[in-house]
C-alpha cells in the first residue's frame, strides 16, 4: 500500500476535528480508505467519550430556536468555558436546538437525544463532539413552547442565559417584537418571575412565604388580627414582585409587563422558559 498522503490526513482532520496523528493512524489502519478511517475515529471518539462521561459539565451554552409559533430552548453542558466559547460548540448547541424544534419539541433530554440531525441521532453528534473537543459534553435540559401566536427568544452572555416566551395573539407579526422584549425582561428581571400570573405560582411556595411573613409579624409583637391583615398585604406584594405580568417592564418601568403585551394587538403571555447555565446541577 502506498504511503498516506498529507492531503488525505488534512482532509480527514477537517471533517472530524481530530488530531493530525490520530487521523494519520486511522488512515493507516484503514489502509487509506477514508470512510473506514472515519468509522475508526468515530469508534475511538466514542471510547474517549465513555472515559469522560463522569466529568462535571458546569460550563456550556443555551440556545433558542423559533419558527412561527413553535420554539425550543436547550442547554448543552461542557467542562470548560474555553470549549463553550468555541465556534464548533456554539454551532452544535444551535443545531441541536433547531433539530429538536423540527422534530416537534421534547420535554426531556433523553427524548431529544434520539432525534435525527443530518442523518444521525443528536446523541451520536454529541459523542462525536466529545472525541473532537476532548471534553465531556451533555445535553442537560430541553424545553418547548407551542403557541397560537408569537414567540420571542433572548440569549445573554454568549449563551450563559436564555429565555423563550410565548404570546397568544391573533396578530403574531405585530407581537413578535414585544415577545422578544418580554424575553429580555425575563432574563434581566430581579427577582426572576416565578410564573406568568398569580394562578401559576406554586401553592407550596406561597404558603411558605405566608408562614415566613406571619412569623415576622408575630415577632414584632403585633396582635393576631393585625398580623393577618399585614400578611395579606405582603402576600399581594409578593405576587406583584414575582408574577411576570405584574412586574414593571424593564424597558419602561412606568408600565407593567401585562400592559405592554396587551398593547400588541391584545396579546397575552401564554408561558415562558428561562434557562440559566448551571441551574440543572443545582
Amino acid at each position: 500500500m502506498a504511503g498516506i498522503s498529507a492531503k488525505d490526513v488534512k482532509a480527514l482532520r477537517d471533517q472530524t476535528g481530530a488530531g493530525m496523528m490520530d487521523c494519520k493512524k486511522a488512515l493507516t489502519d484503514a489502509e487509506g480508505n477514508i470512510e473506514q478511517a472515519l468509522d475508526l475515529l468515530r469508534e475511538r471518539g466514542l471510547s474517549k467519550a465513555g472515559k469522560r462521561a463522569g466529568r462535571e459539565t458546569s460550563e456550556g451554552a443555551v440556545a433558542v430556536s423559533i419558527d412561527g409559533g413553535s420554539g425550543t430552548i436547550v442547554e448543552l453542558g461542557c467542562e470548560t468555558d474555553f470549549v463553550s466559547r468555541n465556534d464548533q460548540f456554539q454551532q452544535l448547541v444551535q443545531q441541536i436546538a433547531d433539530a429538536v424544534r423540527e422534530a416537534g419539541g421534547a420535554a426531556e433530554p433523553e427524548q431529544a437525544l434520539a432525534f435525527k440531525m443530518d442523518g444521525e441521532t443528536i446523541d451520536e453528534h454529541i459523542k462525536a463532539a466529545v472525541g473532537r473537543m476532548g471534553e465531556n459534553i451533555q445535553l442537560k435540559r430541553v424545553g418547548a413552547i407551542q403557541v397560537d401566536g408569537a414567540l420571542g427568544g433572548y440569549i445573554h452572555g454568549g449563551g450563559k442565559l436564555g429565555v423563550l416566551v410565548g404570546l397568544k395573539t391573533d396578530s403574531p407579526a405585530e407581537a413578535e417584537g414585544v415577545a422578544r422584549d418580554v424575553a429580555m425582561h425575563v432574563a434581566a428581571s430581579d427577582p426572576t418571575p416565578l410564573a406568568v400570573d398569580r394562578d401559576g405560582v406554586d401553592a407550596t411556595v406561597v404558603e411558605k412565604e405566608r408562614e415566613i411573613l406571619r412569623n415576622q409579624a408575630l415577632a414584632s409583637g403585633k396582635p393576631e388580627k393585625i398580623v393577618e391583615n399585614m400578611v395579606s398585604g405582603r402576600i399581594n406584594k409578593f405576587y406583584a414582585e414575582n408574577c411576570l405580568v405584574e412586574q414593571p417592564f424593564v424597558k419602561d418601568m412606568d408600565k407593567k409587563v401585562g400592559d405592554v403585551v396587551g398593547e400588541a394587538g391584545g396579546a397575552t403571555v401564554s408561558e415562558f422558559i428561562r434557562f440559566k447555565l448551571g441551574e440543572a446541577a443545582e
